[in-house]
């Protein structure tokens, strides 16, 4: 039996996603990430005292039913050099892009590497799952894929075709969900 290791934590990081729908249908997904020096930290530009953030940064995306992009509001509260912040800006440019396939490319042609904040950057990443995730429970408050599969007729193609191995084109939750003899003719040549 091995023995753990004593270990002392140096460092923690939190991302924290919440989706809302709003009044008007619209959806918000706001996200928080923090690096924090657990025993405080001399760096460059600053010193951070023990459990103080060496990140602290926002972004809060305002998209409708179909997962497009409307407003963009980007925060960086604390980072390591006053510069940091310059970057926010950038993330603007995600008005008006869709979030699905070829966001993640998207997003890094406009904000990758020295174009944008790496930390934002990657905080997208969870940011555009809590949106996914918030977009597919209102989904469920309007009916569920089990009650509309109870309903004669084909079925549309479900949002998660081919978005990972469980749903991919010849798996068998994907044809559970959405049966062969279930698929319109234009849809049944796509699975």
């Amino acid at each position: 039996m091995d023995i753990p290791a004593t270990r002392r934590l140096v460092h923690t990081r939190k991302i924290e996603c919440h989706g809302y729908v709003r009044a008007d249908g619209m959806m918000e997904v706001e996200s928080v990430m923090r690096d924090i020096s657990v025993g405080g930290s001399d760096l460059f530009f600053k010193t951070l005292a023990p459990g103080e953030d060496l990140h602290h940064m926002q972004i809060t995306l305002t998209l409708d039913r179909s997962l497009v992009i409307h407003h963009v509001q980007v925060g960086t509260l604390a980072a390591p050099t006053p510069w940091c912040a310059e970057a926010n800006a950038v993330y603007d440019g995600l008005i008006g892009l869709q979030i699905g396939p070829g966001f993640t490319q998207k997003l890094r042609e406009l904000a990758g590497g020295t174009k944008g904040c790496t930390h934002l950057t990657e905080l997208m990443g969870p940011v555009a799952t809590t949106a996914f995730q918030t977009w597919h429970a209102l989904a469920r408050e309007t009916g569920s894929a089990r009650a509309a599969r109870a309903l004669p007729g084909l079925l549309p193609r479900p949002a998660l075709f081919n978005t990972c191995q469980a749903y991919r084109a010849d798996a068998k939750a994907l044809e559970a969900i959405w049966p062969l003899d279930r698929r319109a003719p234009s849809a049944a040549n796509e699975g």
